[in-house]
């Protein structure tokens, strides 16, 4: 497991999204459900905000795709009923805030659009021109078979004190496979971030209506740190780590600074995996009435990173980097920094460094630990002989265990 990410420029999974489109969520109406993996029927919800607050009409498109998010053999109409393609409704402009926006939301399925096949699938918006604005993936999964899992301290007496294993088992009684390493492909993920995935497993063992998969190295994955946190659900006051707030055209919140410390020890810090949660205590409704201000990140270091940039880096952008959120080094000040205009919430967040080879790191200035508290989803994908597509036939969810 390699848990330096590549950057693929121009792949067509990633996130394009423009400088004025922000808040981009796709999930399920549960609360504190962050997850676009879901049981095959249950509604999803893709919102967004365009700063240009000039009610744009965004057009949604539904595409089938392979477990390694490639186009699939399928046409629309053996995977949809209705239109893979149709126009967002619902459209408000927000109200009583500094920063003026435009909400758009749509649901999938609806009326116009209703799924009928497990699997992978990209959901993308087009503006008027036709031209992507921005993508999120989402999976359906069948409830045919039970995934279980486990996740323990690494068992490589290298990597001991910095990474986790994964083992889990596929069981069966109801699907017949007669050739695993044909018809069945995994993806195991971690904390919900297609950035962070081990594929191309095959099983270890074979039983009755049983496939495990009990690597002991295969699929280690670096335990990372837990996230850090700001919530600025005041726009005009300062909250959990927000140290201090100034008004100009908007609100600019200034966060208390993070030291780098290639020494840093473990601690407990209860998060939410990256994720982010737009809310706001100054109105009734965060979609239209929650404010935007400029969050000031910075990083405390004596000397910049040779050969590397610094990102900050969360859900907030779907796990992707861009210039946007990049951060300076100042050498007078000794610290990186670096602005992100984003909504009224409660956000998690790490650091990222991107090296000259186009390789992504989440554990060089925050560190990795095998305590660290992590959520890994397994994906079943099936297709046996003669099939036209992959079904997604089940998934697992296993947590992190000090106690293990």
């Amino acid at each position: 497991m390699h848990q330096k990410i590549t950057i693929i420029l121009l792949l067509i999974v990633n996130t394009v999204i423009s400088q004025n489109i922000k808040s981009v969520q796709l999930r399920p109406f549960q609360e504190n459900n962050f997850s676009s993996i879901v049981p095959l029927g249950t509604v999803l919800e893709l919102s967004f905000d365009d700063l240009d607050a000039d009610s744009k009409e965004y057009q949604y498109k539904v595409e089938h795709m392979t477990h390694d998010w490639q186009s699939s053999r399928l046409s629309s109409s053996q995977y949809i009923d209705g239109f893979d393609q149709n126009t967002i409704l619902n459209v408000t402009n927000s109200f009583n805030t500094f920063q003026n926006y435009t909400h758009y939301s749509i649901q999938i399925p609806n009326v116009n659009t209703v799924i009928t096949k497990s699997g992978n699938y990209l959901l993308s918006v087009l503006n008027y021109d036709d031209e992507v604005v921005l993508t999120r993936r989402f999976v359906l999964y069948e409830s045919a078979t039970t995934v279980g899992v486990t996740v323990a301290r690494s068992r490589n007496t290298k990597t001991l004190n910095t990474q986790q294993t994964v083992q889990f088992s596929i069981n069966h009684p109801n699907i017949t496979i007669n050739n695993p390493g044909q018809e069945i492909n995994v993806v195991v993920l971690k904390n919900k971030n297609w950035n962070e995935k081990i594929t191309d497993l095959q099983p270890t063992f074979f039983k009755q209506n049983q496939l495990l998969y009990t690597y002991t190295n295969k699929t280690n994955f670096w335990g990372g740190n837990e996230y850090l946190n700001f919530d600025s659900k005041f726009v005009r006051n300062t909250s959990l780590n927000i140290v201090r707030v100034v008004k100009k055209d908007i609100f600019h919140h200034f966060l208390y600074p993070f030291t780098y410390n290639k020494y840093r020890e473990y601690s407990y810090n209860p998060d939410i995996n990256g994720q982010f949660v737009i809310r706001t205590l100054e109105a009734n409704d965060s979609n239209t009435e929650a404010d935007y201000a400029m969050m000031h990140f910075s990083l405390l270091a004596d000397e910049p990173f040779t050969g590397k940039e610094v990102y900050v880096y969360g859900a907030f952008n779907d796990f992707n980097i861009s210039d946007d959120n990049k951060m300076q080094y100042e050498a007078k000040e000794k610290s990186y920094t670096g602005n992100i205009l984003l909504k009224q919430g409660f956000y998690n967040y790490t650091f990222a460094t991107l090296n000259s080879d186009g390789n992504l790191n989440t554990n060089d200035i925050n560190g990795s630990f095998y305590e660290t508290e992590n959520e890994y989803t397994v994906i079943v994908y099936y297709k046996p002989f003669g099939s036209f597509y992959e079904r997604v036939i089940g998934i697992g969810t296993g947590y992190f265990n000090q106690n293990k």
